[in-house]
């Protein structure tokens, strides 16, 4: 019965994100796309995320930066009423004349189970063979709003003709400006081997959430990774 209902949620998430997508890849042309799914002890995700410039007219990155993140969650607790899945959709544009140095301007619309959520603010991007580094700082424009910072740190070195070692780190933390609001964080770990288009390996995720008093939880199990 759980691996029916595990099927199911990752093809709801499939048929979900492809309208989000589609307006990606009309116009960032022939990107690499990696999908993950990230199977722990309590839960089950299903993860697309990916940051590409846009092409000018002469097939070379413009200063313009899409980002793009789809992501559900399935808790093995799910019933009719409790514990239900949980999907969000994050979407950014930024634009980054070199003369910033990585540094730019990003606007930035989520859209989440409880809500959307329009946001601004400024990112730092570094993406070279081995090394990618994805930041931003933002917060939202509305009342009493949230301020973001978002990290995304992945390694990628070659270690032999044949397999690559990938490690990824991503750091989420949410600060509410509001008393009444508490405060979020998740980080996100994983480590294994590249082969080709595939990546595999283990994984954790952590969240902590309150106000003088923290809750924490924790998600293990392995991933596995495809790029289109």
């Amino acid at each position: 019965m759980q691996s029916h209902c595990l099927i199911a949620f990752i093809y709801e998430v499939m048929k979900n994100s492809l309208f989000l997508l589609l307006w990606g890849f009309c116009n960032i042309a022939r990107s690499q796309i990696p999908v993950e799914i990230f199977v722990g002890d309590k839960h089950t995700t299903v993860d697309i995320l990916f940051f590409k410039y846009f092409k000018n007219n002469q097939k070379e990155n413009s200063a313009w930066l899409f980002f793009n993140r789809n992501r559900a969650s399935m808790d093995y607790r799910m019933n009719q009423t409790n514990y239900l899945p949980q999907f969000g959709f994050t979407e950014a544009i930024s634009f980054n004349p070199p003369g910033l140095k990585g540094f730019a301007p990003v606007f930035v619309g989520q859209v989440l189970s409880h809500g959307v959520y329009p946001k601004a603010g400024v990112q730092y991007a570094y993406i070279k063979n081995e090394i990618s580094l994805f930041t931003w700082l933002v917060c939202e424009t509305l009342n009493r709003p949230d301020i973001d910072y978002f990290l995304l740190f992945r390694y990628t070195p070659s270690i032999s003709k044949s397999f690559v070692l990938f490690t990824q780190l991503e750091s989420l933390n949410t600060m509410p400006t509001s008393a009444l609001k508490t405060y979020r964080f998740t980080q996100r770990l994983r480590l294994g081997l590249s082969v080709g288009n595939f990546q595999m390996g283990v994984g954790t995720d952590f969240q902590q959430s309150g106000r003088g008093h923290f809750n924490s939880r924790s998600n293990i199990g392995g991933f596995i990774r495809h790029v289109f």
